[in-house]
């Protein structure tokens, strides 16, 4: 089973920027269509990113197109998501897994990064 490690949340004012990271234990990583998923308290985990297995092709929540870019290394078994122009309402515990939207399994979740943005 793959493991998934996500890190790179913090405490961030408003207009700030974070990357964060996803470091993924197996070398499936890189023929796996992978996705940045979000949970805010109170609400449903919602997909923020997707990308390709080779990282050519991207999708973005209309809530943060334009501000988040979703990329990978696929030597480093490690996916990124560079936030940019960040608002309150991106707060949420952010996780990586793969793009279940195209009807993959999904892998076991990990415990997630914090991303907190104070107005």
């Amino acid at each position: 089973q793959v493991q998934l490690v996500e890190s790179g949340g913090a405490l961030v004012q408003a207009g700030g920027s974070l990357r964060l990271s996803c470091e993924a234990s197996g070398s499936i990583f890189s023929i796996t269509a992978m996705g940045w998923y979000r949970q805010a308290p109170g609400k449903q985990r919602e997909v923020v990113a997707r990308i390709t297995s080779g990282g050519s092709i991207t999708h973005y929540a209309e809530s943060v197109k334009g501000r988040f870019t979703i990329s990978r290394d696929n030597a480093k078994n490690t996916l990124y998501l560079q936030m940019n122009s960040l608002k309150p309402e991106d707060t949420a515990v952010y996780y990586c897994n793969t793009d279940f939207l195209r009807g993959l399994a999904p892998w076991s979740w990990g415990q997630g990064t914090q991303v907190t943005v104070s107005s």
